[in-house]
């Protein structure tokens, strides 16, 4: 029995060092969850999903920003409750349930009322900001929160949200593009002491595209003393100089991983993969080739 025992945790401790170590491949889902192809993004290659936008209101709530013609937005927290639906709720999990790549979902947030709350009435356990934070993880199986901060840049309330989110049962991510400074200090400090698989700020998805098109990820690895996930935007109508084909792509990730070794790489995003007509597999075989 003991020899038995021993095995079995041996294998656990290789299945789990396994799953860190794995690539990461990933995709901003832009599109409202409810009307996107999510049978394409759960067998294309991807195994992480980012969701934008999600926001926080000024009493604390949260809410699901549709970014889709004839979406609405959604209230999905308030008053320490998951109020979305049960239809939305059960969308999102199935992003990680039967026949799927995906194996972590993330919301993705800009810094609105942040600094404001973690002030007052602060992060701590009882306070609406936190009961909706633990009652949205719950509905809808969420394993991190994503930091798009592109204008406040304040570190004091960043750390202090995003400590209060790893109370919560989340892990933090960052989605820079500039200002390599600050996100210095906010990885500095709230992975100080910490080492992997435990970091609290554990994912780093560099926007290589628009403001941030000149990003080098190697350069941005060294600074932060974090391997990057360098984000590419596939073809698009919005901003077409800054689309990428398949093929483009596959010469971006390689290169810049040949220049550094990358913790995966990502797309922005679905949106407009389903707009143009493009194909997920092809784009998820470039991340699956190249960061299996």
């Amino acid at each position: 029995m003991r020899l038995y025992a021993f095995a079995r945790l041996l294998l656990l401790q290789l299945l789990a060092q396994y799953a860190f170590a794995a690539s990461i491949r990933s995709i901003f889902l832009f599109k409202d969850v409810m009307k996107s192809n999510t049978t394409a993004l759960k067998t294309s290659g991807f195994n992480s999903v980012i969701m934008f936008g999600v926001g926080i209101l000024g009493d604390g709530g949260i809410m699901y920003y549709s970014n889709t013609p004839g979406s609405s937005d959604v209230l999905v927290a308030s008053g320490g409750a998951y109020v979305g639906g049960d239809a939305l709720a059960a969308k999102v999990r199935s992003l990680k349930e039967g026949d799927t790549g995906i194996n972590r979902i993330e919301i993705s947030m800009n810094s609105q009322h942040v600094r404001d709350l973690m002030s007052k009435p602060g992060p701590g356990v009882d306070t609406p900001l936190y009961r909706n934070f633990a009652a949205l993880k719950k509905a809808w199986s969420l394993d991190a929160v994503n930091n798009d901060d592109e204008s406040l840049y304040d570190v004091a309330s960043t750390v202090t949200f995003a400590k209060m989110l790893g109370n919560a049962g989340y892990k933090y991510t960052i989605a820079p593009y500039t200002n390599t400074n600050f996100w210095r200090s906010v990885t500095t400090q709230l992975n100080q002491g910490l080492k992997e698989p435990d970091l609290l700020m554990d994912r780093v998805y560099l926007q290589c595209y628009d403001g941030g098109a000149n990003n080098n990820p190697a350069s941005w690895q060294s600074t932060l003393g974090l391997k990057v996930v360098p984000l590419i935007w596939v073809t698009n109508d919005s901003k077409p100089v800054y689309g990428t084909t398949a093929a483009q792509a596959r010469t971006k990730f390689t290169n810049w991983n040949k220049a550094g070794a990358l913790a995966g790489g990502g797309y922005w995003n679905d949106y407009d993969i389903e707009k143009m007509g493009l194909s997920y597999k092809q784009y998820g075989d470039v991340l699956t080739s190249i960061f299996p």
